[in-house]
């Protein structure tokens, strides 16, 4: 066990979502990629409430725009993961930054194909 792990109930509850909402608060200040798909997802959002779709098509076209955000927190992490071991240039650390790339392209061409079946 980690000595770090000492709380349970909930006081790990509440803890968590304190770490939580510090982590959104880092990638939102630190992080322009982040605030560019928040700002990109203040108009896709509300108006998927708009559209003529059925709950579920409405689901998918939230889901696909908030896996974005949840991809590009995954890829900050790892590049501040990356970036704290060393800030020397390394083919394997350049390997996890492009991949946590790709991860987000693939999860912004994810939002093209959703978007454009579910309307066209």
């Amino acid at each position: 066990m980690s000595p770090y792990k000492g709380h349970k109930g909930l006081k790990r509850i509440f803890n968590a979502a304190g770490y939580s909402f510090d982590g959104l608060r880092a990638a939102f200040t630190g992080e322009a990629a982040f605030r560019q798909l928040v700002l990109l997802n203040v108009a896709p959002v509300p108006l998927s409430f708009l559209l003529t779709v059925t709950r579920v098509e409405r689901a998918v076209l939230i889901m696909a725009c908030l896996l974005a955000l949840i991809v590009e927190l995954i890829n900050s992490a790892i590049e501040a993961a990356i970036d704290r071991i060393s800030l020397e240039r390394h083919p394997l650390s350049k390997n996890a930054k492009d991949m946590g790339s790709a991860a987000q392209f693939v999860a912004l061409v994810m939002i093209a194909i959703v978007w454009a079946t579910i309307l066209l």
